[in-house]
């Protein structure tokens, strides 16, 4: 296999996610590391001997041997980043939003087209076994025409007014947060698994805290249940706590959607149902080896991934044989391998999402605050 260096931009919680997960693949080596957060940089290039640590990523795009740039920083980092590091010659992999709007995601989709440099949204929920099954299973005509999808994606790590991380700011993670951080999840899955684009929508955001408590010092994702009261500030919070949608697919199905982080005992719960005229199937990512199956004349099914009992068009996407759980960091192997395996194949089409597909969630985002704002539905660009 054909070797690549890469570059981690950001090394929080995610970043730290991206390194694991590029390391696994075997023929990609992170060489270098920049962040603005001295501290968990250091950590990290120290626990995966990375050569290159900068605080100035421009720095980082300097390095002639750099193949690509994985870009895990604070939301209002992506635009320039990505700009950048295409400029710089670079391959992009960026986590989600895109962009904080419309407008600089079409950008980046612009740019990456001139420029000829490969392109890959973090939508990596797409990538459990069990997910691409349902997808192989629409596509071979099993569940019929579809005719309603639904679901939830769910937690509860922002219940408590003391919960805080940069998210919750409008400036760094922009106007939308909770539809933004796990909504585009859910529509992305959604438009994957059903092959119908979301035509409107009609939007609720709620934000229920008003206030919250910021600590007085950088708290990384999932990682500020333990501060003590006088750790805190009380500031202002114009970003959702809440979302949800009903909405019309062009293909003619229709659908109903939540997502929510002050959702008690919901660490991290993606629940998708898909209901076509012949058979249907629901997903739930805190039992992402399950897959359930529902018919209206026969017994429903529950089963467990086996890659050896997929469709062929799924099995690729599990490593481990039957009885051998796949997760979450499975997931982000899957979509990196594909993105490095497009490198040196210019022509070929890509396997994974994409800027445009990063476009695509701005522009539902884009209907979803304006049909907030209205109070009624809003149609999604296309």
């Amino acid at each position: 296999m054909k070797q690549w260096k890469a570059a981690v931009f950001g090394t929080g919680f995610m970043g730290r996610v991206h390194t694991e997960a590029i390391r696994r693949l075997g023929n990609v080596e992170v060489v270098a590391v920049a962040s603005l957060d001295v501290s968990s940089e250091r950590r990290l290039a120290e626990q995966f001997k990375v050569e290159q640590v900068e605080s100035d990523y421009r720095k980082v795009l300097a390095n002639a041997s750099i193949d690509a740039v994985h870009i895990c920083a604070p939301n209002n980092q992506h635009f320039p980043m990505a700009m950048a590091a295409m400029e710089a010659g670079k391959h992009v992999v960026c986590e989600k939003p895109l962009a904080l709007t419309v407008e600089e995601a079409t950008a980046l989709v612009a740019a990456a087209d001139k420029l000829g440099r490969r392109n890959c949204l973090n939508h990596n929920l797409r990538y459990y076994p069990l997910v691409q099954q349902i997808r192989q299973l629409r596509m071979a005509g099993e569940l019929g025409d579809i005719l309603v999808v639904q679901g939830t994606y769910s937690q509860d790590w922002l219940l408590y007014d003391t919960d805080y991380n940069w998210r919750v700011e409008a400036g760094e993670g922009g106007e939308l947060r909770c539809m933004a951080d796990i909504g585009s999840h859910w529509f992305d899955m959604a438009e994957h698994v059903s092959g119908q684009r979301v035509s409107s929508l009609c939007a609720d955001l709620h934000t229920f805290h008003k206030t919250r408590k910021r600590p007085k010092s950088a708290v990384e994702t999932f990682a500020g249940k333990m501060l003590r009261p006088d750790e805190y500030e009380e500031v202002p919070i114009h970003t959702d706590d809440y979302g949800s949608a009903v909405f019309q697919m062009a293909g003619g199905a229709h659908g109903a959607m939540t997502a929510s982080q002050m959702a008690a005992g919901r660490k991290n719960r993606l629940s998708i149902e898909v209901f076509g005229t012949k058979s249907s199937a629901a997903w739930d990512q805190e039992k992402p080896n399950e897959l359930w199956l529902g018919n209206r004349n026969t017994n429903n099914q529950v089963i467990v991934k086996d890659p050896s009992l997929l469709l062929p068009g799924a099995q690729s996407y599990a490593d481990l044989p039957g009885g051998h759980a796949e997760g979450y960091g499975d997931t982000f192997k899957q979509n990196f391998r594909r993105f490095y395996d497009s490198l040196d194949k210019p022509g070929a089409e890509a396997e994974y999402p994409t800027f445009r597909d990063g476009l695509r969630q701005l522009n539902i985002m884009q209907a979803e605050l304006e049909s907030a704002k209205n109070r009624g539905w809003a149609e999604v660009k296309s």
